[in-house]
């Protein structure tokens, strides 16, 4: 049943007395109509009659009920049902003063496809694709970390499908030990299947098995003399054995969410961190919008948010008791047909792990205070600028600098939650390329840094920026596809009319015009911030490459060129350039330079330039 009141002159009394006690679902109302809370009961009457005490209210409840003019109610046949509806309701109003969980995209899996030489790849949104599933993952970054470890264990194929028919001979991947090419026939089914029954044991919590696997192979290997492939199989097993010390949550084999909720200042912080078949995918941060110091409130609404509208794990440990949480279990219970528990008092390993997730919420919550007005702002604009599914953490950036063609340099500068990290600032020489082709001297860096990625030598970043327009990006774009590097963001830099800053251009793939954010966004000033910051780093890289090259000249090296005939060469033709350039009857033209020492000068200067 549900009853409404009319808007205006609100009487209390009379509402009061009509009101059931039985439970169900209240929502109140401004002067406009507009819903601005909505709350569920098991005792209608005696939960909104507590709205009407002369004192006791907090300061939130206070300013709620000064703008409410009307209310209200439907009634259900168990608390159960209030609390779904609850749920809904909020889910359509988005009211202002309930605790309002900001998360509508869906969360990233690792899927392996079901073919005779399977694909494992990044998958979000419905899952309609043949194969299986693995996860939820916390994030973009924390799937990608899984698959560039399951390359280095399994070496399963992540490459597109495409990609995979339209192959004639291995791939980069194959040279680099991550895949084993199945698409050129270098491994037969049934191997390539041990594999990815290895992956899947591996993903469901199942490593011990791998190992007792391999270690049969091993000893078979060294019972047939193979001696090379015994040693690979003990490589693969000792890495596993690290693997597992490192991802393992200790005691753990099934799926486990630990959720940890803090307040301070008027501002909540909810930590999630994701165990699943035993291992310790990461964790993720939410700032609830409406959240207050009431954390027990706060946890309430964001474990019914939350858990009704996703998968639910077997067992939920928190930091506190939430409200009615033996009424949310059962409701998440009757959701997935199967028995969920919420557990707070625990002990032991349980408890460490429940202490740390409160610790990343405080931190978490230092952070957002602190940082309102800083990098923390440009980072949820840059998310909004470039329509992120999540706040970036890890950004690079690419230039390149030499002077015309000489000392070729590109810089590769680093950025995260906090500014740079300037410890993970890389410098590239490059060689072989024609002198001016900024093109080949980025696909060169970006190729160099990104197979060192992919080898585990850093994580990768969630947006990549190319200081350049159009031609840089789809150099970019061409490098990533050949190192089959997805879900990374490429954003290229293009200098504005007069190269005045704030009038940037920013191109993206897919984008048909380049997209133009106003001065004075904070997303362009990280962004300028982040461009500059790689600018002067591959000036000065590449001005300490020059003077280097300039101060130790090729000449001398070569017996029979001492200070005199250097100085002397030099300014008859006007500078090493030139001298490179002329022939050997040209330098015998010079006084004191004989045939045979032209023609030293000459080898040594055209094999210095090959």
């Amino acid at each position: 049943m549900t009853s409404q009141v009319a808007a205006g002159p609100f009487d209390a009394k009379a509402f009061l007395k009509s009101l059931p006690g039985h439970p169900g679902v209240y929502r109140m109302l401004n002067a406009q109509g507009e819903v601005l809370y909505v709350g569920k009961a098991r005792h209608l009457k005696k939960r909104v009659s507590s709205y009407f005490r002369s004192s006791g209210m907090s300061d939130k409840t206070q300013a709620l009920m000064n703008q409410m003019r009307a209310m209200e109610y439907t009634v259900t046949n168990t608390e159960t049902e209030a609390l779904i509806l609850e749920f809904h309701l909020i889910q359509e109003h988005k009211p202002r003063y309930n605790i309002l969980l900001r998360d509508d995209k869906s969360y990233p899996y690792l899927h392996l496809s079901k073919e005779d030489f399977p694909r494992l790849s990044l998958h979000r949104g419905p899952q309609r694709a043949a194969g299986r599933y693995f996860g939820p993952y916390p994030s973009a970054w924390a799937v990608r970390d899984s698959l560039n470890l399951l390359q280095k264990l399994f070496r399963v194929r992540q490459c597109e499908d495409s990609f995979f028919r339209g192959r004639s001979r291995p791939c980069l991947q194959y040279q680099i030990k991550r895949c084993t090419a199945p698409c050129v026939g270098l491994i037969d089914k049934a191997a390539y299947q041990r594999d990815v029954h290895d992956t899947v044991l591996f993903l469901e919590g199942r490593s011990s098995q791998v190992i007792d696997d391999w270690v049969a192979r091993m000893e078979q290997a060294a019972a047939a003399l193979d001696y090379e492939q015994a040693a690979s199989y003990r490589d693969q097993i000792a890495n596993l054995r690290r693997v597992q010390e490192r991802q393992y949550v200790s005691g753990e084999r099934g799926d486990l969410d630990i959720v940890a909720c803090v307040a301070r200042n008027g501002v909540g912080c909810v930590q999630v961190f994701f165990i699943r078949a035993g291992r310790n995918l990461g964790n993720k941060t939410y700032f609830p919008e409406g959240s207050d110091m009431d954390t027990a409130e706060t946890l309430t609404a964001f474990l019914t948010q939350y858990y009704l509208s996703r998968e639910v794990p077997a067992e939920i440990l928190v930091n506190q008791p939430p409200e009615d949480a033996d009424l949310l279990a059962q409701v998440l219970s009757e959701q997935v047909k199967r028995t969920i528990l919420l557990t707070h008092k625990v002990r032991g390993e349980r408890a460490r792990w429940l202490a740390l997730a409160v610790t990343n919420a405080e931190q978490a919550l230092d952070a957002r205070l602190a940082s309102k007005a800083g990098i923390a702002q440009r980072l949820l604009a840059l998310q909004e600028a470039l329509q992120q599914d999540e706040l970036p953490s890890r950004m690079e950036c690419f230039d390149i600098s030499h002077t015309l063609g000489e000392a070729t340099v590109a810089s590769c500068v680093v950025f995260d939650g906090e500014g740079p990290c300037k410890s993970d600032y890389r410098r590239f020489n490059i060689e072989g390329i024609e002198p001016g082709d900024d093109y080949g001297a980025m696909r060169q860096a970006l190729t160099r840094r990104y197979t060192r990625l992919k080898q585990g030598e850093a994580r990768l970043p969630d947006i990549l920026f190319i200081d350049g327009g159009r031609g840089q990006l789809s150099t970019a774009h061409q490098v990533l596809d050949e190192l089959q590097i997805g879900d990374i963001t490429l954003v290229g830099i293009a200098k504005g009319e007069g190269r005045k800053p704030g009038l940037e251009r920013l191109f993206l793939p897919g984008r048909d015009t380049p997209l133009i954010l106003p001065a004075h966004s904070p997303a362009l000033h990280l962004i300028q911030q982040i461009r500059d910051e790689a600018h002067r780093f591959a000036i000065t890289a590449h001005r300490q490459r020059r003077g280097k090259a300039r101060t130790t000249s090729v000449l001398e090296g070569i017996a029979g060129m001492g200070p005199k005939r250097r100085q002397q060469l030099l300014k008859q033709f006007g500078g090493l350039r030139e001298v490179a350039r002329a022939g050997v009857e040209d330098l015998t033209k010079v006084k004191g330079i004989s045939k045979q020492l032209a023609q030293l000068i000459y080898d040594a200067l055209h094999s210095e330039r090959g």
